[in-house]
């Protein structure tokens, strides 16, 4: 055993070294089976989901400096790096086994009195706002009228005019539309489009003590997204089949105050769910290329990469990639202690490199469709530049943490800074931003990842064991907003790279413009307002951010979500599906 795993393992018992599925408050299913439920997240692997925690290693592996290890000792790795995997594999088939979860669906539908029988299935959450009683074509639910509307032509007077929870007028300002509703946009606010958050780990069911549907879709709405799609990990079992896309959407119908659409999983083994989860609505489907943080959620070699990626063009649906090189981690210093360097060193950004650059040539060789997730080593910036250049299908995201923060200025202890890939030094920020600006850089999101304040290591700040994640979620706009005013860059490109460009992304069609005949998801922000970050405060779960204390400019002051104000206390969002927004 490492010093990595016997200073986890030391651990194992407290919540902070072994979170259990068990201990989330909300969900009520059968737990799942033995093995399982002691392995979910083992103490070794206490981190995000997207954080690729290194594999266990054999005891006589070196762990100091780069060089590798001699070829006795790489052999034998290698094979404890496939025993467990092995592991890891047969983990996930007991947890997300179609017929368990088939057993528990059954089992919550009769427990909410929800019908059992498959054609009687209740309406989704949050149904459509009704249009007024009108004597003529006029009359609308809603009207915005302002100096400041961000349309397609930029920020303009306008008024717009919401009907069914759909924009159907969008006329200069004095046009007197009238509605039922009437908001008048002060002089000091912007009418923006709803953002688009197409990266966040809800968590539910299975681990809602980390996060929920009702406390990260409030989160959302306080920070002006109105759709977000889930991640198919954290949750239990996790989304790599139908009936666990079923199960989830159970959990997620009565609780979401917006939006809320589903991503699937790929894992060894799965490829022929793929088709079935993208018949009934996912927006494609996640990978990691190392282990993921879950072992119900083992990850894929390249060569299965390339095999699913070949199943996904036959359906025109995309891969989104978790792309840290697994054998740079394992082979890289190990960064266990409370030195935020040491913790940098052990994510190299030529892991980051090396599996973006496998994702490119697979892509290249099947012709599919491909996002990498979470871009954070700007090396990988020109070869990026370089596939967009030869035409393949390929988009890629960063997210606040990596445009934000410097590793210059990260404490030591900071485990609530801890994410994977890492925070970067400060001029590989600067880099990211211009590759944001010339458009190697597709958009932004959240990659909302939540934990528990124990699982982030507060009493000893050891980077080796606090999970990686940042929870932004609430923050975003104003993150962004506040670095890109300080660059001139102005709101419209803000709201475009977290808005229309993730949305036309992942094919939400009807979201992230203000236009007619798209949905009427809105936010009135007052780009001026300044306020501290206060994470007791904000509606995510676990008030832990490495925001706090900080100063952020632009504040959304109202969320619509189809034409319907948020109010943070009954859920009007809907769950949608591939296809039908």
């Amino acid at each position: 055993m490492s010093e990595t795993n016997s200073r986890r393992n030391q651990n194992a018992g407290k919540s902070a070294g072994q979170p259990r599925p068990d201990e989330e408050t909300r969900d009520t299913s059968p737990a799942p089976p033995a093995a399982a439920t002691r392995d979910h997240v083992r103490a070794e692997h206490a981190e995000e989901p997207d954080s690729g925690p290194r594999r266990a290693k054999p005891p006589e592996q070196k762990t100091s400096g780069g060089s590798a290890p001699p070829a006795t000792e790489a052999v034998e790795s290698d094979d404890a790096l496939e025993a467990e995997q092995d592991r890891k594999i047969q983990v996930s088939e007991e947890v997300n086994n179609p017929e368990r979860i088939l057993r528990l669906i059954a089992q919550y539908k009769r427990e909410h009195g929800i019908p059992v029988d498959p054609d009687a299935e209740s309406p989704r959450s949050g149904a459509t706002r009704q249009g007024a009683v009108r004597g003529d074509d006029r009359t609308l639910d809603l009207v915005f009228r302002g100096q400041r509307i961000l349309t397609t032509a930029g920020i303009v007077p306008r008024e717009i005019g919401i009907r069914d929870g759909k924009i159907v007028a969008v006329e200069p300002l004095g046009a007197g539309l009238t509605g039922t509703e009437e908001v008048v946009v002060a002089d000091d606010e912007i009418l923006i489009p709803g953002l688009v958050d197409t990266h966040v780990h809800i968590n539910e069911p299975g681990r809602t003590a980390w996060e929920g549907f009702a406390s990260a879709t409030r989160a959302a709405a306080a920070g002006g997204v109105t759709t977000v799609l889930d991640m198919p990990l954290n949750s239990i079992p996790a989304t790599v089949n139908r009936p666990a896309l079923e199960y989830k959407r159970l959990y997620a119908r009565d609780q979401v105050f917006v939006d809320v659409g589903f991503w699937g999983g790929a894992i060894p083994g799965n490829g022929p769910a793929l088709r079935e989860l993208h018949d009934d609505g996912v927006f494609g489907f996640k990978c990691f290329l190392l282990h993921s943080g879950v072992d119900e959620f083992p990850h894929l070699e390249a060569d299965e990469l390339e095999a699913d990626l070949a199943e996904l063009k036959t359906f025109d649906s995309m891969m989104i990639v978790h792309a840290e090189d697994s054998r740079a981690i394992d082979r890289a210093p190990q960064g266990i202690g409370d030195e935020y360097q040491s913790f940098l060193r052990s994510r190299p950004r030529g892991a980051e490199n090396l599996a973006i650059a496998e994702v490119i040539e697979r892509t290249r060789w099947t012709g599919a469709r491909s996002h990498i997730l979470h871009l954070s080593s700007s090396d990988a910036l020109p070869m990026i530049a370089g596939a967009k250049r030869d035409g393949l299908d390929l988009t890629v995201e960063t997210c606040p943490h990596y445009l934000t923060l410097i590793a210059e200025e990260i404490p030591d202890g900071g485990t609530a800074f801890k994410c994977c890939p890492p925070i970067r030094e400060v001029s590989n920020r600067e880099l990211l931003w211009q590759g944001l600006l010339d458009g190697t850089i597709d958009f932004i999101v959240s990659d909302h990842s939540p934990s528990t304040l124990d699982l982030k290591d507060l009493e000893h700040g050891n980077f080796g064991v606090a999970w990686g994640g940042v929870s932004s979620l609430q923050l975003g706009l104003s993150l962004i907003w506040t670095e890109a005013r300080r660059r001139q860059i102005p709101l419209e490109q803000v709201v475009e790279w977290m808005s229309a460009k993730p949305a036309k992304r992942a094919g939400l069609r009807s979201k992230g413009k203000l236009s007619l005949g798209y949905d009427a998801d809105v936010a009135i922000f007052a780009p001026d307002e300044a306020f501290v970050v206060d994470a007791g405060k904000l509606h995510h779960k676990n008030p832990i951010t490495p925001y706090q204390g900080k100063t952020l400019s632009g504040k959304v002051r109202r969320t619509y979500v189809r034409g319907t104000q948020v109010d943070f206390q009954q859920p009007h969002g809907q769950l949608i599906r591939r296809g039908e927004v």
